[in-house]
């Protein structure tokens, strides 16, 4: 839930569902004043506090950057507790950031007993960057 200027948001608007731009507010670069002139609705936050939203409210969670952004500032976990928070369940999440950071993710997505799986992005595999599909349903009986 890093927004940028809203593309993802712009790419999701001929699909019946809403998105909500959320910008860090760590960020050099505000641009939630783009996104609102885009006619996108976007919030602020700091991933390191509870985000100001009512729990189960999201079905998909796209972070991009968050994590590296947020890493020297507080615990991974923290930030994969507050993301569970808000997604209902059966939601979902695509984090993309670097490879390293996205490693680090896993291991404690798995510690959630998330689905997840890491993928290449479309730059293919000698990117930097790297995806985590993060499915957050309930753990199957017995696993």
């Amino acid at each position: 839930m890093s927004a940028g200027f809203g593309g993802f948001a712009a790419a999701m608007s001929k699909y019946p569902v809403w998105v909500m731009n959320v910008v860090p507010t760590n960020v050099t670069d505000n641009t939630l004043g783009v996104i609102y002139e885009r006619g996108l609705i976007g919030t602020y936050t700091d991933w390191c506090e509870a985000f100001s939203t009512y729990p189960r409210t999201y079905d998909l969670i796209h972070a991009n950057g968050i994590f590296s952004s947020h890493i020297h500032k507080c615990a991974i976990i923290d930030i994969l507790v507050e993301m569970d928070r808000i997604l209902r369940p059966g939601g979902a999440a695509i984090v993309r950031d670097r490879a390293d950071v996205v490693h680090k993710v896993k291991k404690d997505a798995d510690r959630l007993r998330w689905h997840s799986r890491i993928v290449d992005t479309e730059n293919g595999p000698l990117d930097p960057e790297k995806l985590l599909i993060v499915d957050n349903s309930p753990p199957l009986p017995g696993s």
